[in-house]
C-alpha cells in the first residue's frame, strides 16, 4: 500500500512526532478516560427540611388568595364583555378620583378604545395569576 502511494504522490510521507502532538495526544487520553469517582449529588427531594404545619397553613392561604384574585377577575371579564358598549350616544363612561373630580365621556370610539384595552389587561393578568396557580407548591 506504501508503494501504491509514493507512485501516485511522488515521496512517501514520514510519520514524525514531535513533543506538541505527544502531549495533546496524552491529554487527549486522559480527558477520554472516564473519571475514577464523582461525587454523588443528594435528591433535591432529601434535602428539603419537612415544612411544617404553621408553614403549610400560610401557603395555603396564599393559594386561596391568588384562587380569589383570578375569581375576581374572571367575573370583571364577564361583566365586560357582557356591557353593551357601541350602542349610538347612550353609552357613557365616567372616572371619579378620591377628591371628587370628575371626567365622562360619550364617545364610542374612546369608549371602545379604554374597554378593549382593559380586557386586553385584565387576560393578562389572568393568565398570569393561572401560571402562578399551576407552579404553586405547597
Amino acid at each position: 500500500m506504501e508503494t501504491a502511494t509514493v507512485k501516485q504522490n511522488g515521496s512517501a510521507k514520514k510519520e514524525t512526532t514531535t513533543a506538541k502532538t505527544a502531549v495533546t495526544k496524552k491529554l487527549a487520553q486522559e480527558a477520554v478516560k472516564p473519571a475514577k469517582e464523582t461525587p454523588q449529588k443528594q435528591n433535591p427531594d432529601s434535602a428539603k427540611q419537612p415544612v411544617n404545619l404553621l408553614e403549610r397553613i400560610q401557603r395555603l392561604e396564599k393559594l386561596k388568595g391568588i384562587s380569589a384574585k383570578r375569581e375576581r377577575l374572571v367575573e370583571t371579564l364577564l361583566s365586560l364583555s357582557r356591557f353593551n358598549y357601541n350602542s349610538s350616544d347612550s353609552c357613557s363612561f365616567y372616572l371619579k378620583d378620591a377628591s371628587g373630580m370628575e371626567f365622562k365621556t360619550t364617545n364610542s370610539n374612546l369608549i371602545t378604545l379604554v374597554a378593549t384595552q382593559l380586557q386586553t389587561t385584565l387576560e393578562n393578568k389572568k393568565e398570569e395569576l393561572e401560571k402562578q396557580l399551576m407552579e404553586f407548591e405547597l
